[in-house]
Parts: C-alpha cells; structure tokens; sequence
C-alpha cells in the first residue's frame, strides 16, 4: 500500500512540475544591446505579467504547460510577441532583441502632432508633454464640462479666473499671461484675441483623444501668440470600430452635464459627431450674496466628415457650434427677485462657430502635401446694469504644407495666412477698440537623426504683419539619449506677439474705460526663451518598482511687454515702458508606480518679474511655489480611485497685498464594467475658499469693485455620473 501510495505522490508531483513552468528572458535593444529594465513582459490570456529588472532580465513562475503567447512591450518601442510550448528544455535565459518603434508607427497614446513631424514623444527633442488615454478620461470625470482641470492640474499650468462672478478664465503657463500661450485645435489657430475670453470654459474632453502642451517659445511652429507655449487639442479620429459614447454628470451645486460622441469609417467614408448640453446653476456656497457659479446654459454640435478617395488622398471637413449664455451676480436678481438694492449682474452672451477643412495627399510612401482652412466667427456681448460692450471677431487661417520623411531626416516647409478682424458694437461714444490684422508667414522645420542617440530639431519662420512688420523667428531643439535610464533636451527660440487689448487685466474689468491701442506708438512684443530637461527612468527591487523623473529648466524673457495703465477721467490706456518681463523656474515630476499604484508628484518654481523704469517688481498673480501630488490605484477593467492634493504658495496681488498660501484635496472613484462605468468626484475636499481669507469685493453689492481672484471661491463640490461606451452595435 505504501508502495502504492508512494507511486501515486511521485506522478502527482510530476505532473504538477510539468504544469508550472519558470520562464527566463533577457530583453536588450536591438541596435545598441544595451539592457533595457522596466520592460513589461506578459503571458496573454493569464495574469501572468512582470517587469525586467536593471540587467533587463525577467522572470515568470508557473507558466502553465502548452503552447503560450509571449508579450513584450517597452515605451519607444514596437510591440513584440513570441509563441512558445511549455514546458521547454532550454532552461538558460532567452535572449530577447526590441527594435525602437517607427516614428510613423500609429501609437496613439505616445505619438504628437504639435512639433508637426509626427514623432512618438520618446523620438522627439521638442519637450512635449500629453494629456492622453486614462489620464484624459480620468481628469474628464472631475470636470465634465470644461478642460480647466484638465490643465490646471498639470505642473507649470495654471487657470486664471478673470471674472469673480462669472467664472471666466485663462490659462497661464510659467506664470506668463494667458494671452501669450497659442490655444489650437487639430493645427487650427481658433482661440485668440476676443475669442479666447471663453475658450476654456466652453471646451469639453469627451471628443478629445489627446492634448498635448509644449512649454516655452513656439512661434515658429504656429506664428505668434505663442510666447509662453502651445496647447494643441487633438479631436478623435474615426476607426473601423464604431464608437458611441454617452456621459451624464451631475454636481452638487445643481450642474448637468449630458454630452455624446459617435465615429465610424465605413470603406470611402468616416465620420465623428459631438454634441453636448451644460447647465449650472446660480450658487452661493459662502452666502455673501454674489454667485461663485453662474447661471449658464450651453450648446454644442461638433460633426466632421472624412472622405478617403483612395489610398493617397483624404479629405476631412468640420463645424464646431457653441452657443451660450450665462449670468453671474446677485443672487436675488439671478432668482428673480431683484430690487434697487439687488441689481448686480454680468451676463455673456456668446456664439461661437468655426470650420476646419483639411486636404492630405500623398505623393510616395516618404512625402505629402497637406492643405488647411478655417473660418472662425465669434460674436460676443458682455453686459452690465449700466454698460454694454459687444462684438464681432472673424478669423481665418489657410496653410499649405510639404512634408518628407526619410531614413534620417524629416522636413517639413510652408506657407501660410492669417486673418484677424474685430469689429466693436456701437454701444455709447467710448473710442471703439476695431483691428484689422493680416499675418502671411512661410516657415521650414528639419529632424535629422544625427546618430542613433543624437536627434537635432531646428526651424525657422518669416512672418510679415501687416501693422508690425516682419518678424525672422529661429528655433532648435536636442536630443541625446544618453543611456537606457538617462535622456536630456536642450531647446529655444524667438517669438513675438502682436498687442490687442484682449488681456486678463481687460477682460477683468469687462473692458470698461479701455482705450484702443494706437499702433503708430507702439511695437510687437517680442520675446526670446529657452529650456532644458533631463529625464532618468528606472525599476527598482527586481523591477517590482517603476520610477522615472524628469527635471525641467525653463526660461523666458519678453521685450516690449504692453501694460494696463490708468488715465485721466477714469480712463485706461496701454503703454509699453523701457524693459522687459521675464520668467524663470525650473519643473520637477516623478512618477512612482508599484502594483496597481501610480503616484505622481509635480513640483513648479516661477519667478516672474517686471522690469522697468530701473526698477524690479513681483509680476501678480503668480503661485511662486506650487506643488501637485496625485496617488491613483487602479484594478484594470474594474477600479480606478484618486486621491490628489494641491499647494499653491502666496500671489502678490494688483493692488500691492499678498495672496495667503493654500491646499486643496481631491477624490475621485470609478466602477468600470464592459459597457459603462459609474463615477464620483469629490472636489476640494478642504472646501478651500477664498472668501474665508477676506472679501472679495469693496464697495457695496449694489455697485462692488472685484478684487484678484487667486483661490477657488466655489469651495467643495461634488459631482458624479455615468459613462456609456456602447462600442460595436448589433
């Protein structure tokens, strides 16, 4: 019997031996042969997955037994799999050769359009950042509405609220003002000048595959505007796949959110329609009797239409639709119930409506010509008890293009047109503030791959402004990829600006009392600037902790800078005193990951100052300190859960007094399934206010005079909602 029992113990034992497999590998680039750690290797169809660890080496226990499909993948490179039958007889490490990805290989979740040579980030020496794929989606559960989270919460961006009681904002890059970062959708310059006064505030995410941000001088790329740096919205593209999104959110404070998105290509023709309804309501979370929320109520339609001809020709064509109104105040006048006493409102009314046409044909396998138009119309009025301004901005911008891709070297070269007219209502007998700006630029970039390890980006544009004159803007960007672990960019350039007077310090007061710009007395801005990064990327403990850091440098002076000044009689006037504006800092982010955890740390340091007339002073409204902390554990396919926290160090104000330092917290949670998902956001969990500090506003509610709005003043909120993502339809 024991003979037995022992007979059957052995095969038992044999066969589970034979079952569970121990599977070695060593994963080295192809080129180089050098290591590469932090690869991800999986067992498709199992749980089965790990990391290489500092000699790219790693290992997988009980493999179960037959034929199994290897995966690797390792950022930069192309995707490899290997099948393979277990148990195998070489025990010895298999030696694994990754070659890096073409950079015209179609990874969407890495490769940017904004540096307009269409390279995956790890290949290009323009510092690019992108907010993309899970991160997009999770930042869009915060703020369904709007992408003011959506930037705000990275390092080095900061939002600006322009209007206590309306809400309006701007972005704010290095601490520069918003009017000096380019805001474009798809190439398409459409958010400038008056335009731009609301532009954050009426763009959702939901269409968006991707923004990508590139910090620092880039008016080479797009023209002018872009001083501080570039944001490029990319809308989603259709695929074979039908998609058919649906969001529903609600917020505490009485806000709704519905939107959705279809795309599909058929064989000759694809499209994408976005449509989407927000609503919020009139709240008062400190009860002094203004709103921190507006009333609003706002539509959008954004269809576009793809036309394949054949393989070399494609042609898309697009309207983007945003009608709105809103209305901030006194919230007994927002609920009907106005009186002598309780008169105080802003409303805006605004339309917004623009086209993108685009034609792509290739001419060989290597090079393409690529035609652009836009029409942008935007017709906005801001009302107040006893003031009117109102509006008129038609843009357009055409662009033709040549773009070569070879073994070593891309080039691109083109030409391009701008308009820009605004037109002021006749509301009383103030100066009206009309402009008529015309702007053809040719400009030319090259990529050249020096050696394996050394990329060089350099460009130059000629623009001539039809007020300002010609503007010759180089620009240069390196890359060295040192090792496997270390890589750093060095890049710079010139820009400039053409003045308007459609400027934070104008749209905070409604621009009342602002006199035209006489361009006869005054120059473009122009600025110069520079960056320069280093980033290192490695596992730790047998590859079971990921951890990468990149360390930025940035800075950025601007000649010319045009200022706000006051006047006689209550009038305000723009002048441009002998000096500069400059901004320097630096940017840390680390990102932590262990297991299902993702922790993110952000650190910003702007010092922004204005010189002039011998002396130096603190630019307002500038977090001279911020850091950004997020911690994220997510279940794939199942959880995702958030938890952030938020720094922002003390602002010198306009009128001379310094902002106080705050936090805020944030938690965010979300139940995935197949189809749909349920989500929950707590918002500044501190219910950090601004009205906590002081008042915001002198003088009576009947007639207030705002003061700088520095920190949150809607306080903790919470919103919640579901997503549908129906996928394929039967």
């Amino acid at each position: 019997m024991k003979s037995l029992i022992t007979i059957f113990a052995m095969l038992f034992f044999t066969a589970f031996t034979y079952a569970q497999n121990t599977y070695k590998a060593i994963i080295k680039d192809a080129k180089t042969q050098e290591s590469l750690p932090g690869a991800t290797v999986k067992v498709q169809n199992t749980e089965l997955i790990t990391l290489s660890d500092a000699n790219g080496l790693v290992t997988l226990t009980n493999v179960p037994s037959g034929k199994q499909v290897i995966e690797y993948t390792y950022v930069g490179y192309s995707r490899k799999t290997i099948t393979l039958t277990f148990p195998i007889d070489n025990t010895d490490p298999l030696l694994v050769m990754m070659e890096e990805a073409d950079e015209h290989e179609e990874l969407e979740e890495v490769v940017v359009s904004a540096t307009r040579s269409t390279r995956t980030i790890y290949n290009t020496p323009t510092r690019v950042e992108v907010i993309a794929g899970e991160e997009l989606d999770e930042k869009g559960n915060m703020k369904p509405g709007d992408i003011r989270m959506l930037l705000a919460e990275s390092t080095g961006i900061q939002t600006q609220q322009t209007s206590a009681t309306s809400g309006n904002s701007s972005i704010r890059i290095q601490g520069l003002d918003g009017k000096y970062t380019q805001m474009i959708r798809d190439g398409f310059p459409l958010y400038s000048g008056f335009s731009g006064g609301l532009g954050l505030l009426q763009i959702a995410p939901l269409d968006l595959q991707q923004v990508e941000v590139i910090k620092g001088s880039s008016s080479t790329l797009y023209g002018g505007d872009a001083i501080a740096g570039l944001v490029n919205l990319v809308s989603k593209k259709p695929k074979d796949e039908r998609q058919l999104d649906f969001l529903l959110n609600g917020t505490s404070a009485l806000g709704l959110d519905a939107s959705g998105f279809y795309a599909q290509k058929f064989e000759k023709v694809g499209t994408t329609i976005y449509a989407a309804y927000n609503k919020g309501t009139a709240y008062d979370p400190s009860d002094i009797g203004l709103s921190a929320i507006p009333k609003f109520e706002r539509f959008t339609l954004n269809p576009k239409l793809f036309l394949y001809f054949n393989e070399a020709t494609r042609l898309s064509a697009g309207l983007n639709t945003t009608i709105e109104k809103r209305i901030g105040g006194d919230m007994e006048y927002l609920k009907g119930k106005g009186s002598a006493t309780h008169s105080y409102f802003e409303e805006n009314k605004t339309q917004r409506y623009s086209t993108q046409l685009e034609l792509e044909h290739a001419l060989n396998d290597k090079a393409k010509l690529t035609f652009r138009n836009s029409v942008s119309y935007y017709d906005r009025s801001i009302r107040l008890p006893d003031y009117l301004f109102s509006g008129v901005q038609l843009s357009t911008y055409s662009e033709a293009n040549y773009n070569r891709h070879a073994e070593r070297t891309d080039w691109v070269a083109g030409l391009n047109f701008l308009t820009d007219n605004f037109r002021e209502d006749r509301n009383d007998d103030f100066a009206l503030r009309n402009y008529n700006y015309q702007t053809i630029g040719s400009f030319v970039q090259n990529t050249w791959n020096t050696t394996e390890k050394f990329t060089i980006e350099s460009g130059i544009r000629g623009d001539y402004h039809n007020e300002y004159g010609f503007f010759f803007l180089p620009r240069i960007s390196g890359l060295w990829k040192i090792n496997n672990h270390f890589s750093t960019r060095l890049g710079g350039g010139l820009g400039y600006k053409a003045p308007s007077v459609f400027t934070e310090d104008a749209e905070r007061i409604q621009f009342r009392n602002v006199l035209p710009l006489h361009v006869a007395n005054t120059k473009a801005e122009r600025s110069s600037g520079a960056n320069y990064d280093v980033n290192y990327r490695t596992t730790l403990w047998d590859g079971e902790v990921g951890f990468s850091i990149n360390q930025l440098f940035f800075y950025t002076r601007i000649n010319n800078p045009i200022l706000l000044t006051n006047a006689a009689d209550k009038e305000l006037v723009y002048v441009q005193p002998n000096g500069n504006l400059d901004t320097k800092g630096m940017e840390t982010n680390i990102k932590i990951t262990y297991d299902d955890f993702k922790l993110f740390i952000g650190y910003t340091y702007a010092d922004v100052n204005q010189h002039a007339g011998g002396t130096n002073t603190a630019y307002p409204l500038v977090s001279k300190h911020r850091l950004n902390n997020v911690l994220m554990y997510e279940v794939e396919d199942q959880w995702k859960i958030g938890a952030e926290a938020y720094y922002f160090g003390n602002q010198k104000l306009n009128d001379g007094t310094i902002g106080k330092a705050y936090w805020t917290a944030g938690l965010m949670a979300e139940k995935l399934w197949e189809r749909f998902s349920i989500f929950v956001n707590f918002e500044n969990l501190t219910d950090t206010r601004q009205t906590k500090f002081g008042p915001i506003y002198t003088g009576s509610i009947t007639d207030p005079s705002f003061r700088d709005i520095y920190a949150p003043v809607d306080g903790f909120v919470i919103n919640g909602g579901i997503k549908i993502k129906t996928g394929v339809l039967k």
